[in-house]
């Protein structure tokens, strides 16, 4: 599904792409003794804080594993901050060739197969990052809670936390980060029984002088390859007549037009917790083309998908979050013309 690949824009991440969470399970860690953190309120913002800085300003290079249910996903990653600015390379290794390269805040995707770039704005939210907005946010929707013993991770002593969920709206998660770094090297996507649904983890890693440079080099020469960019530009759906009520502690990160195929333009709202994300995606309806698409919900591991007709047009959420949040989300939207007027 096309609107799934867009609201996903970068891999191994499944808490947001986002993605998260890893191979290494640790036996029991269901039913081990959690503590509540004896913390100021802020203790959850200046904790995501720290690890997201950890994923920006070091320099790190490994491999990372990926896993929802059957599926199995490892990539390759380098990321180096020097006085070019912040550089990263991220190879998938299964499936079809693929790659990103990233300067700053411009990534480009290459796609061997089809010799095309993609230019495409980067997402912070990618395994090892986690935040999508500012950290302030979670403290009202997450609760932090510590294990009081360490855990390893890739050979890595680590120390293991709980950001809980503090309604029915949302997904908890469980992050296991290096002990002297700080870095995120396990993240797992919990429900409210507290199974793991996804998660992404480093399988091997490498920090500060011994991370691997040579890795920034990608080994394909994209001289004759076509580049295409990522067109957006920005919407008010509210003037066009849209009437949404976000569920609550999520707030608009974006509101943009895009294509999402030759011919077929779409309209997008991106909504964050600061840790969760939902993109509607609202599309005119096609009575050829869309005569066998059908209304309702399907979930995948963390990620719910929701599509109704309301109107003329189609409306797709997508996010990493329960189904009934979704489905709760798409059933209220009205769509009311005149008050584009």
């Amino acid at each position: 599904m096309q609107s799934v690949q867009a609201a996903r824009a970068a891999p191994g991440r499944s808490m947001a792409a986002h993605l998260l969470a890893g191979l290494i399970l640790v036996a029991g860690l269901s039913a081990v003794s959690w503590v509540w953190a004896d913390e100021p309120p802020g203790e959850a913002a200046a904790f995501l804080q720290q690890v997201q800085d950890a994923a920006h300003k070091l320099d790190y290079s490994g491999v990372y594993t990926y896993q929802q249910g059957a599926l199995l996903q490892s990539s390759r990653i380098v990321h180096v901050v020097d006085g070019t600015g912040e550089r990263e390379r991220l190879e998938i290794l299964d499936g079809a060739p693929r790659e990103y390269l990233r300067q700053d805040g411009v990534v480009q995707c290459l796609l061997p197969k089809q010799k095309i770039v993609l230019i495409q704005p980067h997402r912070s939210d990618h395994f090892p990052g986690i935040l999508l907005g500012p950290a302030q946010e979670v403290n009202a929707h997450y609760e932090l809670l510590r294990h009081p013993e360490k855990d390893r991770v890739a050979g890595r002593e680590c120390t293991v936390t709980d950001l809980r969920a503090r309604d029915g709206l949302r997904y908890g998660y469980r992050i296991c980060t290096d002990s002297k770094t700080h870095l995120i090297l396990k993240a797992q996507t919990v429900g409210a029984d507290g199974k793991v649904i996804d998660q992404v983890a480093f399988t091997n890693l490498a920090t500060g002088k011994n991370t691997d440079r040579e890795e920034l080099k990608s080994p394909w020469n994209t001289r004759d390859w076509r580049i295409l960019k990522t067109s957006v530009k920005p919407v008010d759906l509210a003037a066009h007549g849209w009437r949404i009520v976000y569920p609550d502690g999520f707030t608009p990160l974006a509101e943009i037009s895009r294509m999402m195929r030759p011919g077929r333009q779409a309209d997008q709202l991106v909504l964050s917790d600061g840790l969760a994300a939902i993109s509607i995606f609202i599309e005119t309806f096609d009575q050829d083309r869309d005569r066998n698409v059908r209304q309702g919900g399907i979930s995948h591991g963390a990620m719910s998908i929701y599509r109704r007709r309301v109107a003329s047009y189609w409306l797709t959420a997508i996010g990493e979050v329960p189904a009934q949040t979704v489905r709760g989300l798409v059933d209220t939207i009205e769509y009311v013309p005149l008050a584009a007027h």
